[in-house]
């Protein structure tokens, strides 16, 4: 009788675990169309195109009188955001911490970051600073949002189901992100048989983004639950902004192993975030690609990066997630340097760099989450993952920046994109030097069979 109980309970606790991992899928497949159509695709080019507009006869805008080109106010528009999102992402992840109540939180980051997105259907004529306001609003809601989101990770998958959960959220992604773009291609390309300007067809696009992205966010937040707070966590008030991200890092300073994969992640994934945030912009000014080009080839980045997701999942099983990361790297590297020589005007040669980068974007991203997840100390996991959403979005502000400055300095979009390499090349000698079995058990958690 009480071997049946153990079996029926743990059949249950099965049953409930998988429940809440698809409604967790569910959050990706809401908020990576932002990712897919608004920041990767529509809104660089458009918003560049606004401030151009807006721009002096030398080329520059003046947002609280300070002198931007108008070509690089959309990538500091990015830096900025995330700067925003530094400030409030720690006090939060303590705050859900110490509360236990993720839900809430996670609720009210998801739809200010959809809002802001929806009001993106109103920019238009001269009105780049409201589409400046809106996209560091709108990013940075999106940054807390799946800093929350990533920190359920440890609690809803044992240590051996981690990386194809991981994976699979990806997956889910990138399949939200491939279906709504065919859609915004059909309206984008046939904007005038619909009635529509391009610049009207643009803002449905950007509109309609948020409006999937609240929509979706009903699933996960019905199905994923609040955990007490750990007892032994302390009760004091989360201090504001910098103040609760240094007191992080002091206690990450502890665990100096996390430490140590979190800053080689912060290195690489800055790489890849900007490579994924400025693309559509090198494609459109540099290589004078046409929109539904760009549009086609984030379409097909979109498709291979589910299989490329699931395929380097099943490569962390056969050689540990490190390896296949270390592996990924190398990739995107190879892939930047075949785009600076990228001719002009070739679309098929465009099309061959965004399958490579489609192989290794999705799994890339998912097997480093699912790998930080086990360096996470327990009853930490929203305030760890803080620090981990700044790179997930970048310590972000860096790699725009430094595009961004390149273009400032130099005019030229292929001198901005190779300089992102170093990111790659400093990321993989960083994290080869990371015992990543021994971080884990310094961490208190189970090292699996296989890392």
């Amino acid at each position: 009788m009480g071997t049946d109980t153990v079996r029926a309970g743990s059949a249950d606790e099965a049953t409930e675990r998988r429940r809440e991992q698809r409604g967790w899928y569910f959050y990706d497949w809401a908020c990576s169309v932002y990712s897919t159509s608004v920041l990767t695709v529509f809104l660089g080019p458009y918003l560049t195109s606004v401030a151009k507009n807006a721009a002096d006869a030398d080329g520059y805008v003046h947002p609280l009188g300070i002198p931007v080109r108008a070509g690089s106010f959309f990538a500091y528009s990015v830096s900025l955001s995330v700067i925003v999102a530094v400030l409030v992402m720690p006090l939060v992840g303590a705050a859900a911490d110490r509360s236990g109540r993720k839900k809430p939180l996670l609720a009210a980051a998801a739809y200010t970051g959809a809002a802001a997105t929806t009001a993106m259907f109103f920019l238009g004529g001269e009105r780049y600073l409201l589409g400046g306001v809106l996209l560091i609003v709108a990013n940075a809601a999106q940054s807390v949002a799946t800093m929350l989101y990533n920190s359920y990770l440890p609690q809803i998958a044992p240590p051996e189901e981690r990386d194809a959960v991981s994976s699979k959220g990806w997956a889910f992604g990138y399949a939200a992100g491939s279906l709504v773009l065919v859609g915004n291609l059909v309206l984008y390309t046939g904007h005038e048989s619909f009635g529509l300007s391009e610049g009207a067809a643009v803002r449905i696009c950007l509109a309609s983004a948020g409006l999937w992205w609240g929509a979706f966010a009903v699933v996960p937040l019905r199905r994923l639950r609040d955990r007490r707070a750990t007892p032994e966590r302390p009760k004091e008030s989360t201090a504001p902004g910098f103040r609760q991200l240094a007191a992080t890092v002091r206690d990450m300073r502890r665990h100096p192993l996390t430490l140590a994969f979190l800053l080689a992640y912060l290195i690489y994934n800055d790489g890849i975030q900007t490579v994924i945030s400025q693309a559509s912009i090198y494609g459109s000014e540099e290589l004078d690609l046409e929109q539904s080009t760009l549009i086609t080839a984030v379409l097909m980045v979109q498709v291979l990066a589910v299989a490329g997701a699931l395929a380097l999942g099943r490569l962390a099983r056969a050689y540990g997630a490190k390896r296949t990361i270390l592996g990924s790297l190398v990739a995107w590297a190879a892939v930047l340097g075949a785009g600076y020589f990228l001719p002009a005007g070739a679309p098929g040669w465009f099309f061959v760099l965004a399958a490579g980068i489609g192989l290794v974007l999705g799994g890339s991203q998912a097997l480093s989450r699912s790998l930080f997840s086990h360096l996470v100390p327990p009853g930490k996991e929203a305030e760890y993952f803080s620090a981990y959403e700044m790179s997930d979005r970048g310590m972000s502000w860096l790699g725009p920046l430094l595009f961004g400055i390149t273009y400032q300095l130099t005019g030229s979009y292929r001198d901005a994109i190779i300089s992102l390499v170093v990111f790659f090349v400093i990321g993989f000698v960083l994290l080869a030097r990371v015992p990543v079995g021994r971080a884990i058990n310094d961490a208190g958690n189970p090292v699996p069979e296989r890392i």
